[in-house]
């Protein structure tokens, strides 16, 4: 069995697509995935599977849909994916002490694709960049460090203009998964 991350998109955000942690729990389990754990409000699942990415991010979707009545992008990764995210962050400690001290919150986050996207689509992103934004690709992952605020970003607000689902979290989040990931996989033993 692998682990697996899904990171929900668009769920629990200012009052819509409302799902409850326990309810989604619940229903993923009834669907034969394995261990299923949740992690705050905003759509993190960890679990167990035998099934391929692609299989497991359909019949996440597909249940979704059938019970609650979203229509949603679920982003899936690996345990060993997540953890090559945080090892191989591209900013240097410089760089992300720099921009919290310029920012009002959180400064380093990481935006999840289903998949690579196009490499036309990629320089849109450059549109969308500001002096106070800075991104880095890592294949179908992109680094975000914001010197503001992610609210105030065009670079944010854009990244679905990739034409390929996303989400992004932030890096406190994506550590915590990683963590919680780490605690499934000694508990397997």
């Amino acid at each position: 069995m692998t682990i697996y991350i899904a990171l929900l998109r668009g769920i629990n955000v200012g009052g819509h697509n409302k799902i409850k942690m326990a309810e989604l729990k619940q229903s993923l389990e009834k669907i034969g995935l394995k261990r299923v754990q949740t992690y705050i409000q905003s759509g993190n699942v960890l679990l167990e599977s035998v099934e391929g990415e692609e299989q497991l991010r359909t019949l996440i979707e597909n249940e979704i849909t059938t019970v609650f009545g979203y229509t949603i992008s679920v982003i899936v990764r690996t345990a060993e994916e997540l953890k090559s995210i945080v090892e191989k962050c591209p900013f240097s400690m410089e760089e992300v002490v720099e921009a919290e001290a310029a920012s009002d919150g959180e400064c380093l986050y990481v935006a999840l694709l289903q998949e690579a996207p196009l490499p036309d689509r990629l320089q849109r992103l450059d549109t969308y960049k500001g002096v106070d934004d800075e991104y880095r690709i890592a294949g179908r992952d992109i680094y975000l460090l914001f010197s503001n605020s992610i609210r105030n970003s065009k670079l944010a607000n854009n990244l679905q203009r990739l034409d390929v689902p996303v989400t992004t979290r932030n890096w406190k989040t994506i550590n915590k998964l990683v963590s919680l990931a780490r605690e499934m996989e000694m508990t397997n033993d």
